[in-house]
């Protein structure tokens, strides 16, 4: 569990800095721009690292990996149901489109959809340990973005009919392959068969 929640600190603590617009002005201006995003991204990596390893050593110790509810049925069908715009909304976070410029912020709203499907097809400790603190995390950072006014990666940048359907063509296919191969070969966890 420790492992798990220090990543989890430090992932989410690292993508916190930037939710404070002075502080990490602050940051930015003693280190260095350069020093700052390699610092940003070391730190994240590493989160992640421990984030991955601890949940699996997490979900692995039935005794420290106690249920705290069971799922009912119907919360698998959900799940798949919401991974579908999850994966839509996440490609769109990267191409300017209309679906894009919709959703002002997509990136967050993949990540708040991904949480809520994975936290209720899931009971165990591990699963509301991490997915309930991207979705805290996802729904605190929506709000500073908002508060913040800001665009995101992409900027104002938008586009037209073709990148809507690039968007969903592609957050398809992603969908396809996690579902089919990719959920069992990154997690350990078959989605089908």
């Amino acid at each position: 569990m420790v492992l798990l929640i220090s990543g989890l600190i430090a992932f989410l603590g690292v993508h916190m800095v930037p939710t404070l617009p002075a502080a990490r002005a602050r940051l930015a201006g003693q280190l260095g721009a350069s020093v700052y995003k390699a610092m940003f991204s070391l730190v994240s990596l590493a989160g992640l690292v421990l984030i991955v390893l601890g949940y699996q050593v997490l979900r692995a110790d039935p005794a420290a990996n106690v249920i705290l509810w069971d799922p009912p049925s119907w919360s698998k069908h959900a799940a798949f149901a919401l991974m579908l715009p999850a994966l839509i909304f996440l490609v769109a976070s990267q191409v300017p489109s209309r679906i894009r410029t919709a959703l002002k912020h997509p990136m967050l709203i993949a990540i708040k959809t991904w949480a809520l499907a994975h936290l209720i097809a899931n009971g165990d400790l591990a699963s509301v340990l991490l997915f309930g603190s991207f979705l805290a995390y996802a729904i605190y950072d929506r709000i500073s973005v908002k508060r913040r006014n800001t665009t995101g990666p992409l900027g104002d940048r938008t586009g037209g009919a073709v990148n809507d359907v690039i968007v969903a063509a592609v957050g398809v296919a992603l969908y396809v392959v996690i579902l089919l191969w990719g959920h069992e070969a990154l997690i350990g966890v078959p989605l089908v068969g």
